[in-house]
């Protein structure tokens, strides 16, 4: 194992990318994109970009857009960019979600529903993003069994069921080409990477002033996933299809 992260890079250190997605169904979701060369991508709630940098590298001559709010997502994603040589390829871009115009003929958009206030707005939101004839990889919480009043206030009521996902996106006007969802294990690395690295820290800084802090911090994040939302919440993802001139569909 390498050396623990310090504290500044710890908390996503051991994140491959920040949604519950192993290596094998990442590259399916890209393949269902069907990217071609010369496509323009867009992530929207980019993050650092792990998924957009790897969608960029599978097609020559396409370039990304990476568009997020979290500096230090997009420090590291940009020095990713550097390092694999897709920086002049690959922008990354301080905006918020809603405020971004530029269309792209593929987008993604894993995890950031929550900027335009739930999965329903995203869907429709996100049409004016993707050129007729595009596609868009979506990616949002759902619920796998029926919350418990815990889980419900911890999510809120943006949380939808695989049910409801797939009609909001027929009525925003989409053809589903995919769906798949995250299954157990991809979501206990997803949460067990996302303490990894404060944890790797504070066994390495045990004195630490701030130690009591994340400890706290990371054993409560666990006790919320064993005990309200483990085999509860899941992750679905849609790739989804917009027909040229096709409205949206009245709810």
């Amino acid at each position: 194992m390498s050396s623990p992260p310090d504290f500044e890079h710890a908390r996503y250190a051991r994140m491959r990318w920040n949604t519950p997605l192993s290596e094998d169904h990442g590259r399916l979701l890209l393949t269902r994109l069907a990217i071609h060369p010369g496509a323009s991508l867009l992530d929207i709630g980019c993050g650092w970009g792990e998924l957009l940098l790897r969608a960029v590298d599978s097609a020559a001559a396409t370039s990304g857009i990476g568009v997020d709010t979290d500096l230090q997502a997009l420090k590291r994603g940009r020095s990713l960019a550097a390092d694999r040589g897709l920086d002049g390829r690959v922008t990354f871009v301080n905006r918020a979600a809603v405020d971004w115009e530029q269309p792209a003929d593929r987008v993604l958009c894993v995890g950031a529903a929550h900027a335009w206030g739930g999965a329903g707005a995203a869907l429709v939101g996100l049409r004016r993003l993707v050129k007729p004839g595009g596609r868009l990889l979506f990616g949002d919480g759902c619920w796998d069994k029926p919350p418990s009043p815990p889980a419900r206030e911890l999510f809120g009521s943006e949380v939808l069921t695989i049910r409801e996902l797939v009609e909001c996106a027929h009525r925003a006007g989409w053809r589903i080409l995919h769906l798949s969802t995250a299954d157990q294990r991809e979501w206990d690395d997803f949460e067990s990477t996302w303490r990894a690295g404060r944890e790797e820290w504070l066994l390495a800084n045990p004195g630490d002033e701030r130690a009591p802090t994340v400890r706290a911090e990371v054993d409560h994040q666990l006790e919320e996933y064993v005990g309200t939302y483990r085999e509860v919440l899941g992750f679905c993802y849609l790739v989804l299809g917009r027909e040229p001139d096709s409205p949206a569909r009245p709810a």
